[in-house]
C-alpha cells in the first residue's frame, strides 16, 4: 500500500503544478526506486486524460558512461533525448538518490564535458519552458520534485522517517487542501514580485564570519522579469527570482554548494562586469573551477533569487529544498531562464545559497526591504 501522502503529492503535481490536460504527452523521469510515486503520478495523469510514459534514470549507468566511455561518447547528445524534450507537453522529474555521491571520484573534467554536451537539450528545455510561462503555443510545462530515499535522508543527517516528514511538510502535504495552500503561497509571494518588478538594482549584504569578508553583491535587475515560484516548476517551492543583466562584488556562500554529487565547501565568488573573475573554495576547489570553465556561459550569472519558504529551516544538502529556505538568497552561475530576462546559455546551472538570518540585508534601489532573514512588510512571506 502506497503512502497516502504520495497520492496527495501526485494530485498536486498533476492538477496544480503541471495542469495536465486531455491529450497531453507527459514524461515522467526517475530512478526505479521511486516506483511508488511513479505509479501514483501515472494514475493521476491517466485520470486527467493525459498520456504518461516513464523514462528510467540510473546512477550506475551514468557512472559507467563517465568512467568507461570515450571522450566522444561522453560528448554525445542522444537524438532520442532531444526528441523527447522537443515533443512532450509535460515533463515531471523525480529526484530519488540512491547515493548522491556516486560521482565523487569521477574526473571533474569528464563531468564538465558531459554537462557541456547537454547544452542543446538545455536550450530547448529553457525556450519551451519560457513559452509555457507566457501561455504561448509549443510550451513545455514541467515540475521537479523529490522522492524520499535513504540516500537523501543520510545526506540531510536524518532518519528516513524524519526525512519523509521534512519533505512532505515542506510541500504542505500535511494540510487538508495542499492545492489551496499553494495558491495562498502564490498570493503572498505576488506582493514581493510586484514590489521588485521595475527595480533596477539589488544589493545583498551579509556580515563577515568564519574568517571570510562577508558578502556584498550588487546585481543589475533592470531588464529582469521577476517570477513567482509557488509550486509550479519545483515542488516544494518558495522563491521569487529574476534574470540578472549584470553583477559586481563578492559573495561567500554559507552552505556547501552541492552539484552532481560533489559538495564544495566555503565557496567564494568575485564578480566583475557580470562574470566570475575569481573563484575559490576550502574544499572541492578543483571541481568548482572545472565546472565554471566548462563553456563560455558558465561564469555568468543566470539567476538571482530570494528564498521564501519558512517551513524549510535547515540545510539538507538538497538544492531543491536548500534554495527555498526562508531568509536566504541564492544565485545560479550558468544558464538563465529566458522568461526571467536572462538568455545566457551554458551546460551549467548551479544554485548556491547564502544565509541572511544572522545580520544580512537586501536592498532594492537603496531601500532595505529584507533584514535578518525577514521581509519588513506585513502580509509578505513569513509575516502572515
Amino acid at each position: 500500500m502506497r503512502d497516502p501522502r504520495l497520492e496527495k503529492l501526485a494530485d498536486v503535481i498533476v492538477r496544480y503544478s503541471t495542469r495536465v490536460r486531455r491529450g497531453d504527452l507527459v514524461g515522467i523521469q526517475a530512478e526505479p526506486g521511486a516506483m511508488p510515486l511513479i505509479e501514483a503520478l501515472y494514475v493521476a495523469v491517466l485520470r486527467a486524460g493525459g498520456n504518461p510514459f516513464w523514462t528510467p534514470r540510473s546512477e550506475s549507468l551514468h557512472e559507467l558512461l563517465l568512467t568507461v566511455g570515450s571522450d566522444e561518447q561522453i560528448r554525445y547528445m542522444s537524438p532520442i533525448d532531444l526528441h523527447r524534450v522537443q515533443t512532450m507537453d509535460v515533463h515531471i522529474g523525480l529526484w530519488a538518490e540512491v547515493n548522491s555521491r556516486y560521482l565523487s571520484r569521477v574526473d571533474p573534467a569528464r563531468v564538465a564535458a558531459h554537462q557541456s554536451a547537454r547544452k542543446p537539450w538545455f536550450k530547448v528545455f529553457m525556450e519551451r519552458a519560457a513559452r509555457a510561462q507566457s501561455n504561448e503555443p509549443g510550451g513545455l510545462r514541467w515540475c521537479g520534485t523529490a522522492y524520499p530515499t535513504d540516500g537523501a535522508a543520510q545526506d540531510a543527517e536524518m532518519s528516513l522517517r524524519q526525512y519523509e516528514e521534512f519533505v512532505f511538510r515542506a510541500g504542505l502535504l500535511h494540510l487538508p487542501d495542499p492545492v489551496r495552500a499553494w495558491e495562498q503561497v502564490h498570493e503572498r509571494q505576488e506582493r514581493v514580485r510586484e514590489f521588485l518588478q521595475g527595480k533596477k538594482h539589488l544589493r545583498f549584504r551579509a556580515p563577515a564570519a568564519d574568517g571570510h569578508d562577508g558578502t556584498d553583491l550588487r546585481v543589475d535587475v533592470s531588464k529582469g522579469v521577476w517570477i513567482n515560484c509557488a509550486g509550479r516548476e519545483n515542488f516544494p517551492d518558495g522563491e521569487v527570482f529574476a534574470g540578472p543583466t549584470g553583477v559586481d562584488g563578492h559573495v561567500n556562500y554559507t552552505y556547501p554548494a552541492v552539484y552532481q554529487g560533489r559538495e564544495v565547501e566555503g565557496v567564494r565568488l568575485v564578480f566583475k562586469a557580470g562574470r566570475v573573475v575569481n573563484a575559490s573554495a576550502r574544499k572541492g576547489e578543483d571541481f568548482l573551477i572545472k565546472m565554471l570553465d566548462q563553456d563560455a556561459g558558465a561564469r555568468a550569472l543566470g539567476e538571482i533569487a530570494i528564498g521564501t519558504n519558512y517551513a524549510i529551516r535547515e540545510f539538507s544538502r538538497n538544492t531543491l529544498f536548500d534554495e527555498k529556505i526562508g531568509g536566504t538568497f541564492h544565485a545560479a552561475v550558468g544558464a538563465g531562464y529566458p522568461e526571467s530576462g536572462n538568455s545566457n546559455e551554458s551546460g551549467l546551472h548551479w544554485d548556491m545559497v547564502c544565509d541572511l538570518r544572522r545580520g544580512g540585508t537586501i536592498e532594492a534601489d537603496g531601500e532595505v526591504f529584507h533584514k535578518d532573514g525577514r521581509f519588513l512588510q506585513p502580509g509578505w512571506p513569513g509575516n502572515d
